[in-house]
């Protein structure tokens, strides 16, 4: 059986530095588990702007369908010109084209950060719909204004989207989390349409969970439930810019974006992508953080693992998460905004020594 094959896209700003590193990364689980990848690149961004008239060409989104993972680099689309003028954004394009309905944004406090408080939860984020321009209408965006001063802004939300992102955070809580343990977060006391048929789909799918604990929390009072007592949640299950907000503030508590997770999931198809931006501020200068998207690559890792039955990529994504808590624990190899010495390069070649003595 052939390897899978994985597109990989360096995007703005940081992107090219940390996903040069977390190539690195890729190649050393490659050769040390025997794994048998084809990588793939293409430009997106800025520099596919300059050469081809649009930030994400069609042959990129076939590339990216053809593949079975995608890597996807932080890209400046707030910088992007508008979209009439080739400014789409990569993400949200390669996220609606290939499905990718499910956002999973882990947040867990790593063992060397003392100052924080205990935090281990996932947040499941519908991904293809919601209050995003870009994913709200079949054509055209989902931000309208009917006069120069007034802005309209259109909010999608279907039972087929709540139904399957529903699905993806109970099997996730039955499948890999000790507490089995969903909160559905939305805010149906004020959005009684749009979140109370989210919350009816979400309450099918509990029934058929009945071993899985299960309640349901206003957006605003998660928010601050967060704050004060992170220990208490374990699966998080919500709506597109819920998701968004406060996935960012459980990994701020947890210990930064710099070291969240994130993969994008569908069906088919597959995008690990890091939850923080392109930094435009500190590119070129060696010392942006790769942790975000090396743990994004073993939870990609982890989903082809279960698609392909493969015991070698599993152990590839535990070598990886491992390798990568081992590099943060020792500020000789952590970057700066960590409180560590260490650079881009340092950060990555720790995780490939672990891997390559992992398979040793």
């Amino acid at each position: 059986m052939s390897g899978p094959q994985l597109l990989i896209l360096e995007g703005d700003g940081i992107g090219p530095e940390i996903v040069v590193a977390t190539r690195q990364v890729i190649e050393a689980a490659d050769r040390a588990f025997a794994l048998n990848l084809s990588l793939h690149s293409a430009e997106i961004g800025f520099a596919a702007l300059d050469a081809t008239g649009t930030t994400i060409p069609d042959a990129v989104v076939e590339a990216a369908r053809a593949a079975d993972g995608v890597v996807l680099g932080p890209v400046s689309h707030n910088a992007y010109p508008p979209v009439a003028e080739g400014g789409l954004n990569p993400s949200g394009v390669l996220r609606k084209k290939l499905d990718l309905y499910a956002n999973i944004r882990p947040a867990k406090t790593p063992a060397h950060v003392q100052d924080r408080r205990a935090v281990d939860l996932v947040v499941v984020r519908e991904n293809t719909e919601g209050f995003y321009a870009d994913r709200s209408m079949f054509d055209g965006p989902g931000e309208f204004r009917p006069d120069p001063d007034i802005a309209l802004a259109i909010r999608k939300v279907s039972r087929k989207a709540s139904r399957r992102i529903a699905e993806s955070a109970f099997a996730l809580a039955d499948a890999t989390r000790d507490a089995r343990y969903v909160t559905a977060v939305h805010k149906a006391n004020v959005l009684r349409m749009s979140d109370g048929l989210f919350l009816e789909e979400v309450r099918k799918v509990a029934a058929r969970y009945p071993h899985i604990r299960y309640d349901e929390v206003l957006v605003d009072a998660m928010a601050a439930h967060l704050v004060r007592d992170p220990d208490r949640y374990d699966v998080i299950v919500t709506t597109n810019m819920f998701g968004d907000i406060l996935s960012d503030l459980a990994s701020e508590l947890a210990g930064g974006l710099g070291l969240a997770g994130s993969l994008n999931a569908g069906e088919d198809h597959a995008m690990a992508q890091a939850q923080h931006g392109s930094a435009p501020d500190i590119a070129g200068r060696g010392i942006a953080n790769p942790a975000s998207l090396i743990a994004s690559v073993a939870m990609l890792f982890d989903w082809l693992a279960t698609r392909r039955m493969s015991a070698e990529l599993a152990r590839a994504a535990r070598a990886i998460e491992t390798g990568l808590a081992q590099a943060l624990a020792d500020s000789a190899s952590r970057t700066p905004d960590l409180g560590g010495t260490g650079s881009t390069q340092t950060l990555a070649q720790a995780v490939v020594a672990h891997i390559t003595d992992t398979a040793s």
